[in-house]
Formats: C-alpha cells, sequence, structure tokens
C-alpha cells in the first residue's frame, strides 16, 4: 500500500519499497541476540492436512534469528500429537509443541479451575492464553509474535515485520498489529468492512470524541491475528476465550500500553486464508456468531470504561449502524469498481441484514448479562495466586516434548 499518510492516533508502518528479506532478516538476527523473540502459531491438527501449514512449516525453515517457535496444538490425539512434533522437527532451532489435549495439560487447567478461574471454554484463545503462560515463564524472552495458521500464501517476513518495530531498539513499541487487503477476485473481510467499522464509527457518531473510540477506528484491519508484544506486556494482558478475542486484546493493550507505544505494520500485501461461511439462518455458527461475540465484547468494554447504555442508546446505535454499513457497501462498490473487481451489492445489504441482526442479538444478551464471558486472566495474576504454576507448566511442555 505504496502510501506513508497517518491516520488515526497509532503509529502506521506502510511498506514502501520492496525491502529484501534477507536484508531484514539479517538485521534482526543482530537485533534478537540481546532481545530473545519467540513465535507462538496456535493450530488445529486438521490444519496440518490442509496446504496452508505445509507452505508455514517450509517457510520457516529459512528463519533463523528466533530464539524458539511454540506451536500451540489443540484438537490432537496422543499420536498426531507425535506426527505434528515429526513435522515440526524439520525446522531448525528451538521448537516446541503445546499440546492442550494432553493429561498433563488437562490437568493443569483443573487446576486453575478448582482455584476459581474461568478456563471452561476450549479454542483458540485459551489455547493462545496458556500457551503464552508457557512462553513468558522463560524470563530471558524479550518479544512473543503470532500469526494464524490457515494462511494459503503465507511468507516468513510476516514474521520479521511484526516483530521489528518490538525488538529495534530505535522504536519504542510494545505492540504491533499486522494489517493487508483482503482481497483476490473480489472483496473479502465482510465482517471488519461491514460490521466492524460502521458498528464503531457509529458509536462515534452517537457519543462524540472518545478516546478509545479513535483508537479502535485508527487500526487499518483490527480484527486480523498477527501481531507482536514485549515480554512485559504479554503478561498484563487478558484475553478473551471467544470470537471476541481481537477487541479484547485491543482493550487490555489500551489498558496497559501507551497508544504512542502501538503501531501497525503492513505485514503483506494480500491475505488469503479460509473463508469463514455468513449464514443467514443460523446465528451460532461462522461469521454470523463472530459479529455477535465481537459486539458483545465491545459493549462490556466501553461500559467498564463508565459508558451508560440504555434503551433509547441502543435503538438510535441499531438505527445508525444500519445507515453507516449502506454508506460502506457504497464505497466498496467504487472501490471494486475501480479496480475491475467482481462486487455483489445485493450479497452485501444482505450481509448487512445479517450482521444487523447479530447486532440486536448482542445488545439482548448484553442487556440480560452485562458481564458476558469472563475474559482469562493475566498472568501476573496467576503467578500472584499460584507462584509455582508456570514452573510446572513449563515442565509439562518440556516432558510433553521429550
Amino acid at each position: 500500500m505504496a502510501d506513508f499518510f497517518q491516520n488515526g492516533v497509532i503509529t502506521t508502518l506502510q511498506k514502501l519499497v520492496d525491502r529484501p528479506i534477507e536484508d531484514l532478516e539479517q538485521e534482526l538476527k543482530g537485533l534478537t541476540q540481546s532481545r530473545r523473540t519467540v513465535l507462538l502459531l496456535p493450530a488445529l491438527y486438521s490444519e496440518f492436512q490442509g496446504a496452508a501449514m505445509p507452505r508455514i512449516v517450509e517457510q520457516l525453515k529459512g528463519l533463523e534469528y528466533l530464539y524458539r517457535i511454540v506451536l500451540s496444538l489443540d484438537r490432537a490425539t496422543e499420536q498426531e500429537f507425535k506426527r505434528v512434533k515429526e513435522i515440526m522437527s524439520v525446522l531448525s532451532g528451538d521448537v516446541r509443541v503445546v499440546w492442550h489435549d494432553g493429561p498433563r495439560m488437562r490437568k493443569l487447567l483443573k487446576e486453575l479451575k478448582r482455584a476459581d478461574f474461568e478456563v471452561d471454554m476450549p479454542g483458540k484463545g485459551r489455547s493462545v492464553w496458556m500457551t503464552l503462560g508457557y512462553i513468558t515463564a522463560d524470563d530471558s524472552v524479550f518479544a512473543v509474535a503470532l500469526h494464524d495458521c490457515d494462511i494459503v500464501n503465507y511468507r516468513r517476513d510476516i514474521v520479521s515485520k511484526l516483530v521489528y518495530p518490538i525488538v529495534h531498539p530505535g522504536t519504542d513499541f510494545e505492540f504491533s498489529k499486522g494489517y493487508y487487503a483482503r482481497v483476490t477476485d473480489k472483496l473479502y473481510g465482510r465482517v471488519t468492512r461491514l460490521f466492524y467499522t460502521p458498528l464503531i464509527r457509529s458509536l462515534k457518531k452517537i457519543l462524540g470524541f472518545n478516546a478509545f473510540l479513535e483508537y479502535l477506528d485508527s487500526f487499518r484491519y483490527p480484527l486480523s491475528g498477527e501481531f507482536a508484544l514485549n515480554r512485559s506486556l504479554a503478561e498484563k494482558i487478558r484475553i478473551s476465550p471467544t470470537w471476541g478475542l481481537e477487541v479484547s486484546l485491543l482493550s487490555d493493550i489500551y489498558q496497559n500500553a501507551s497508544v504512542n507505544r502501538v503501531c501497525q505494520v503492513e505485514i503483506i500485501e494480500t491475505y488469503e486464508h479460509k473463508h469463514q461461511i455468513l449464514y443467514k439462518d443460523k446465528s451460532d455458527v461462522g461469521l454470523t456468531r463472530m459479529a455477535t461475540e465481537i459486539a458483545a465484547a465491545l459493549f462490556r468494554v466501553l461500559s467498564q470504561d463508565g459508558l451508560v447504555m440504555s434503551d433509547g442508546f441502543f435503538r438510535t446505535l441499531v438505527t445508525t449502524y444500519i445507515q453507516e454499513s449502506r454508506t460502506a457497501v457504497e464505497k466498496f462498490n467504487a472501490l471494486s469498481l475501480i479496480n475491475g473487481l467482481a462486487y455483489d451489492r445485493h450479497n452485501e445489504n444482505e450481509a448487512v441484514e445479517i450482521f444487523t441482526g447479530s447486532l440486536k442479538k448482542a445488545i439482548k444478551g448484553f442487556t440480560d448479562n452485562p458481564v458476558g464471558v469472563h475474559l482469562m486472566a493475566a498472568w501476573v495474576r496467576i503467578h500472584a495466586a499460584i507462584p509455582d504454576y508456570t514452573k510446572r507448566l513449563q515442565e509439562a511442555v518440556e516432558t510433553d516434548n521429550q
């Protein structure tokens, strides 16, 4: 994206030239000698049977500056876990696989539950959270990067661009967020384009200036699963076990870091991964559920900041969102036309109708239960409650990997 415009309140690091990947990695090799960096890969076993994960492993063979690669493995039998360890063993350097379905990890989860920590919802959020606990238990780690494992057109410089602003001593960033365009022969990213951004801008219209909403609206792709942060910040953040993970994460980053120490980085020009289905008559699956949980997470965060949301507020929000999303449809129609992309206005407007239903469902859920799904605690709180827990977590992972 060839521009250098700095919109919003966070720093944007665009791709301006084709810097050779080898040049970037050579610089990082020097920087990470004293600032050890770990790559966290959250994956299901099924992703090793598709096209994306084999490509990711092949690309990562050339990455030499990482202190460790940690695969967070979900939904895997013992035989599948052993198979994944074998696949990952081709990578250079230190590699670990965190087997969440193994008896040792299950025992540790039960211990947290007995201590009244909310860990009952399996999924990406919980697996990322547990693996962050394992990674940050190593005091020598400086930074952690994470990206999804369903990226079909993966390039290893995604990692390099994420971690560079965190580990370079010439910058002062604690958190970097990846962004990109979701486009092939047509536009994707419907939840971001037609739900998240129109919803944020509807809230801004109703509430006027709000520093947190300005911050959220500054991200070019707020729902991306790619980010990096330093170890100190990683220990302080809470994580949602639902599809609201990204909104909750951005909220906790906002609470624990200065906006001046947050940046977004263009990590790849176009990003291709599996596409979630938008169901019209199924509100608990796919993008429909995702939109509901994103809105619910947003309402919870705003209410925690002292915002009072009445019935009248929510009625206004729904009508404002409908207008904002319709405007978005026209904008993306024009964008598609000038680029010669296929664009189906009818399907886009139908998506808006479905997302409106998701918004209404989120409003009802919030009205009935404002607290909603509890976030998983920051690891500093786990340390305080169970001082030796992360040591035993380390031991469990190391034993599984022997």
